[in-house]
């Protein structure tokens, strides 16, 4: 057959006689007979796969790549030519595009059910690739930014160091999500700075005391423990169920909803004491509140966001067994009698009890540190006056 021949013939025609070709070992002309196909419909992504396919043999990576991205602009979601450019890539040693093309084509065959084993071959491959290739550009950032690190502020250097890993696919960035009032655009902070709650030093200096006062009452006869999850009868089930009216987490409020309880606060009046010197939030009817938390031997509190961001949350180590951890967005932390940190509530976290004994710490809200006084005392009002109150309304200590 002539070229002139050659390029007047249909698609289909070319495309089968370029197949034969190839089957026969003739890759030149089975080039000839994919190129006046993609000519012929150069819309159709599958005959550039087979152009693409001719020039692999042929051992002519730019003319593959350059069919290949072709395919693409036809379909971006081309499965085979995703596979195709990613094996091109890393076969090339070009580890940045062959990431890059193996994250897409594992994210399409995420939607694909039933794989051939060809298929989950090629998964297992490309997952594995992307993980080692993941880990080596975490520890060449870890190993480049270290002396850097070392010399930066606690603040930079979990910022910075968390957008490494966000760079080299090893966390992922977790935004405010709150079950009541929003307060926008604050910092979405898993962990806050220390430096904007000087009075921790005050508040870890009585951790002494405030864990015998503890220790007494869970000796007694009667605690006074209340499961933390109440929920109300007739509550479809969802991610609290397994912990609702169980003592498997539990708590003891010394303040609750803004409300002191005198009767608690009779039975800790040093932790009491020192509450009511620190600078938490004092919101009539919703803050703070303070309260031991005491998580099972063996235990978990499933993943969840708070209510408010207006708000932080101190967690104040006092029974710190081994095994006991909490995670705050992308970030695991391991409490330590004595030590407090303050968190985000709204951003999702977790914890765990994996140890043979009671884990307890004492929690206390307080202001979002990037609120300023003013708006402090705007949000006040804003309550008053959602709640019918006088927007002047004195608050209680």
């Amino acid at each position: 057959m002539g070229g002139q021949a050659l390029s007047e013939a249909d698609p289909i025609s070319l495309n089968e006689l370029g197949l034969d070709a190839l089957e026969a070992g003739d890759i030149e002309q089975a080039i000839r007979h994919f190129v006046a196909a993609t000519g012929s419909d150069p819309g159709e992504p599958g005959l550039w796969i087979n152009l693409a396919t001719a020039h692999r043999v042929a051992g002519n990576d730019a003319a593959e790549r350059q069919a290949l991205e072709a395919a693409l602009a036809i379909d971006q979601l081309h499965l085979m030519a995703r596979l195709r450019l990613a094996e091109l890539h890393e076969r090339r040693r070009e580890p940045g595009g062959a990431t890059d093309h193996w994250a897409v084509f594992l994210g399409i065959c995420s939607t694909i059910p039933n794989q051939t084993a060809e298929l989950r071959e090629r998964v297992a491959h490309g997952a594995k690739f992307v993980e080692d290739q993941r880990r080596r550009l975490g520890k060449s950032l870890a190993d480049g930014l270290a002396p850097a690190l070392d010399q930066a502020t606690e603040r930079d250097r979990r910022r910075a160091a968390a957008a490494a890993d966000l760079m080299a696919g090893q966390r992922k960035i977790y935004a405010n999500q709150c079950h009541g009032f929003h307060y926008p655009f604050l910092p979405a902070d898993e962990f806050f700075d220390r430096g904007e709650f000087p009075w921790l030093d005050q508040l870890e200096a009585g951790t002494k005391s405030i864990r015998q006062e503890l220790e007494a009452i869970l000796a007694s006869a009667d605690p006074g423990l209340t499961p933390y999850i109440d929920m109300p009868p007739g509550t479809p089930g969802n991610l609290w169920s397994e912990l609702d009216k169980s003592p498997n987490w539990s708590a003891l409020h010394l303040w609750r909803d803004g409300e002191r309880i005198d009767a608690v606060c009779d039975r800790a009046p040093l932790t009491a004491a020192l509450v009511e010197q620190l600078q938490l939030a004092r919101i009539p009817g919703r803050a703070p509140a303070v309260f031991f938390s005491i998580l099972k031997a063996g235990k978990r509190i499933p993943p969840h966001t708070g209510v408010t961001n207006i708000r932080s949350i101190v967690h104040l180590g006092l029974m710190t067994p081994e095994g006991c951890g909490f995670r705050v967005g992308g970030e695991v932390r391991q409490w330590r009698e004595g030590e407090a940190f303050v968190f985000d509530d709204t951003i999702e976290h977790e914890a765990w009890n994996d140890s043979d004994e009671d884990r307890a710490v004492l929690i206390l809200d307080c202001w979002n540190p990037h609120l300023s006084a003013a708006e402090q005392a705007i949000i006040l009002k804003m309550f008053a006056v959602s709640e019918g109150q006088r927007p002047d309304r004195p608050m209680r200590g």
